[in-house]
C-alpha cells in the first residue's frame, strides 16, 4: 500500500508540475518536442513519429486531455506501435478492446480513431473518478487498464499485479516526459 501511495504522488506532482510549467497555458510548453523524443525512442521513422506526436496533440486539444497523460498511456500500452495487438484482443496504439471501441463508435484499426478513442476513454475515466479525492487521476489510469467497475469495486486501484504495474509504468512515463519538458 505504501508503494501505491508513492505512485499516486508521482501522478499528482506531475499534473501540478504541468500546470506550473505551462502557467495554465498549453502553448507555453513545448509538448511537441518532448512527445516526439519519447515516440522516437521506440519508433525511428521520422514521418511516423511526427504523425503520432501531432495526433496526440490533436486529440489532446479536441478533448481537453493532458497530452502528457495521453502519451504516457500510449507508451505503456503499445510503445507507439501501430500494429500492437494484445493476447486478450486489445488493438492499436491505445490498445482498445473491440467492445470499448464499438461503444465509442470508432474503428480501432484506424490509427487516428484509435488515438481519439483512447483519449475519449481516459477522459471518461477522469470524469468518472474526478470526485474521488487526491488519487482520482491514478484511479482513472487504473480504470483504463482494469475497467472502471474494478476500480469502483476496490475503492481505488485494484490490487491486481498487472494494474498496479501499469499505473506505476504510466506514472514513470509521465515523470520522464515532464523531465524532457523541463530541460
Amino acid at each position: 500500500m505504501k508503494f501505491l501511495k508513492w505512485m499516486h504522488r508521482i501522478l499528482i506532482v506531475g499534473f501540478i508540475s504541468v500546470a506550473l510549467i505551462g502557467g495554465g497555458k498549453a502553448e507555453a510548453v513545448d509538448y511537441y518536442s518532448a512527445i516526439y523524443q519519447t515516440v522516437n525512442r521506440y519508433n525511428g521513422n521520422e514521418v511516423e513519429c511526427d504523425w503520432i506526436t501531432r495526433a496526440i496533440l490533436y486529440a489532446s486539444s479536441e478533448y481537453q486531455v493532458d497530452p502528457i497523460l495521453i502519451t504516457s498511456i500510449m507508451e505503456a500500452e503499445s510503445e507507439f506501435n501501430f500494429q500492437a495487438r494484445s493476447p486478450v484482443g486489445a488493438i492499436g496504439l491505445m490498445q482498445l478492446m473491440p467492445s470499448t471501441a464499438a461503444s465509442l463508435g470508432i474503428n480501432p484499426h484506424n490509427p487516428l480513431e484509435n488515438i481519439l478513442g483512447g483519449t475519449i476513454y481516459i477522459k471518461n475515466q477522469l470524469g468518472r473518478f474526478k470526485n474521488w479525492g487526491a488519487y482520482s487521476v491514478t484511479d482513472a489510469v487504473a480504470a483504463y487498464n482494469a475497467g472502471p467497475g474494478a476500480v469502483e469495486k476496490h475503492g481505488g486501484v485494484p490490487n491486481y499485479s498487472e494494474t498496479v504495474h501499469y499505473v506505476i509504468k504510466v506514472a514513470n512515463n509521465y515523470r520522464n516526459l515532464l523531465t524532457l519538458i523541463q530541460s
